[in-house]
């Protein structure tokens, strides 16, 4: 007889860990079962190296604080994500009082946040929105410097050798995290199979496919022995990455037509070297090339892994036609569909920028991606560095009823209209923005029982169904109380 669970979650990564938590947490008779694919979780984009760890709280991302045709910033994207990353940090913290999670330096630690850019365009820019988000009680304690010399008491690698007379300019916010969301996932789904909950890797979901009793059956192939099976689902979670375009297409559920994904790969430098570290703790972003995709926006991070710092640099974009970093070369071709070939057709068409540019990364050896660090440290020497392959993003392309076809940046939950099944698709700044993303889903899914779950949730995070921006002294208390559970920076 065929097993049935509550809910079935597909993918060992973050998003499933989160939601599987938070599943627990409100209803812990549920049977939960999770299925991975490779031999343990947090193995593809959740891996601490193949993403930046930056703790997305849109302290220092200019892609989220567009400059209108008439000059003026707009912070709604910014305030919204750093909204979001506020709910995961009150989740955290509640998991970390209940001893779910370890000490908080397993997997977040204080990192500033920075922004540096060159030239007057630049410059100016960074200075109108210094000025709008210093106005945002979400976003005090914002600094903003053209001074060489507070700028090298910030991150001296950015100074050390470089010219003078070039203008350039920096914003800083001292409560700037670093986040393993590996660590983080692998500490969520041990807890979870502490609690019964059916962790099992080596499983590979080949179809899902809805019964008569409106249940669904997952069958998978174990990867070790190619052994088949299946169990039957009551909900079902697609949170496996870029394959979860692929499994969704297979559950035949009308609201996928018309969805495609664009892989997009990433590679690192990475330096060791105690004395270039010590030198540098922050993460710096600055504006990304033209044509690139946002995801691409360089940075020089400091990064915490299983205790030990380095720095990183990038990502260089790269490309293969898998979807996943483990995935298959077949996986492009296979999603095409007739509903969603002509919204990529259409994409590629109208998107010539991303093309030139991929193309230009691509051409890129070692000492031509050094000469790209250079731009943020002037110093640097390419036997310092060492590359790493990053993680696969698949980004959202769909359906326009003007354009035909776009390509749509950040993350995106489809769902069934009944709410038995739903998958996310896209990338950034999804991992930091996972509880609030899980939030909804919860909320789509479960219309029925969201009410009755809603004092849980507002013991798990405080400001559940709010908003923190509008009451400054409100954003000050929440902020303060999970840095405090957290150990970082208020």
């Amino acid at each position: 007889m065929t097993e049935t669970y509550d809910a079935v979650l597909i993918g060992g990564g973050i998003m499933s860990a989160t939601l599987g938590t938070l599943l627990k947490q409100l209803e812990p008779d549920w049977k939960i079962a999770v299925f991975e694919r490779l031999s343990d979780v947090a193995q593809e984009s959740s891996n601490a190296w193949n993403n930046a760890g930056t703790g997305h709280a849109a302290l220092c991302e200019l892609n989220y604080t567009p400059e209108g045709p008439d000059g003026t910033i707009d912070p709604t994207k910014a305030i919204g994500i750093n909204e979001q990353f506020q709910q995961s940090r009150q989740l955290w913290s509640a998991l970390i009082e209940q001893g779910v999670l370890d000490e908080p330096s397993t997997f977040i630690n204080p990192t500033p946040h920075m922004t540096f850019v060159r030239g007057e365009k630049d410059v100016a820019f960074l200075k109108k929105r210094y000025e709008v988000l210093r106005e945002q009680p979400l976003f005090a304690g914002i600094e903003y410097s053209e001074d060489s010399r507070v700028i090298n008491q910030w991150a001296p690698l950015l100074m050390h050798k470089r010219r003078k007379g070039e203008p350039f300019a920096a914003t800083r916010v001292p409560a700037g995290t670093d986040v393993d969301f590996g660590s983080l996932t692998r500490q969520l789904f041990a807890h979870l199979d502490e609690q019964g909950v059916a962790v099992a890797v080596n499983r590979e979901v080949r179809n899902l496919s809805r019964q008569k009793d409106g249940t669904w059956k997952v069958s998978f192939r174990k990867t070790v022995g190619r052994t088949p099976g299946s169990v039957n689902a009551r909900f079902v979670f697609v949170g496996a990455g870029g394959w979860a375009i692929k499994l969704l297409q297979r559950s035949g559920i009308p609201e996928i037509k018309g969805y495609g994904v664009f892989p997009i790969g990433g590679q690192w430098l990475k330096t060791s070297n105690p004395e270039l570290v010590s030198q540098h703790k922050a993460k710096v972003y600055s504006q990304a090339s033209v044509g690139a995709p946002p995801m691409s926006v360089p940075h020089l991070d400091t990064r915490v892994v299983d205790g030990e710092t380095s720095l990183l640099f990038g990502p260089f974009a790269t490309f293969s036609p898998k979807f996943l970093k483990q995935g298959r070369i077949t996986d492009i071709v296979a999603q095409v569909r007739p509903g969603n070939l002509w919204p990529m057709l259409k994409v590629a068409i109208d998107n010539p920028g991303l093309i030139k540019y991929l193309v230009s990364e691509l051409l890129k050896g070692h000492a031509k991606k050094v000469d790209s660090l250079r731009d943020f440290m002037p110093s640097a020497r390419d036997e310092d560095w060492e590359l790493l392959q990053a993680g696969q993003r698949a980004q959202v392309m769909k359906k326009d009823p003007k354009k035909g076809g776009v390509l749509q940046f950040g993350t995106e939950v489809v769902s069934s209209a009944d709410g038995s099944i739903a998958g996310l698709l896209g990338a950034s700044p999804g991992a930091s923005t996972g509880a609030s993303i899980m939030l909804g889903l919860l909320k789509t899914c479960f219309p029925d029982r969201i009410a009755g779950w809603e004092p849980t949730l507002h013991s798990l995070i405080p400001t559940y169904g709010e908003t923190l921006n509008g009451d400054a002294a409100k954003s000050s208390q929440v902020l303060q109380q999970t840095a405090s559970v957290l150990q970082i920076n208020a």
